[in-house]
């Protein structure tokens, strides 16, 4: 995937996704009869974790220079 396109992607991920997907985790630990706080805190680590695993690939490098740019300009 172009470098372009992965920060595009990571942009729309952390703008649009992210959101979405707190919403709808703290909804699923709604529906849950309210665990301990240490049993909830610890959910909602996990499931912060969770959601950047498979988007890892994505986020690897957005940082950095573009490699994908001429060097003379």
């Amino acid at each position: 995937m172009k470098y372009k396109t992965r920060r595009r992607l990571a942009l729309l991920i952390l703008l649009v996704g992210l959101p979405v997907y707190v919403v709808v985790a703290t909804t699923l630990v709604g529906l849950l009869e309210r665990p301990g706080m240490l049993v909830e805190l610890a959910i909602y680590v996990g499931l912060g974790v969770l959601w950047a695993l498979p988007l890892k690939r994505v986020f690897k490098g957005i940082g950095q220079y573009d490699p994908d740019a001429d060097r003379d300009e």
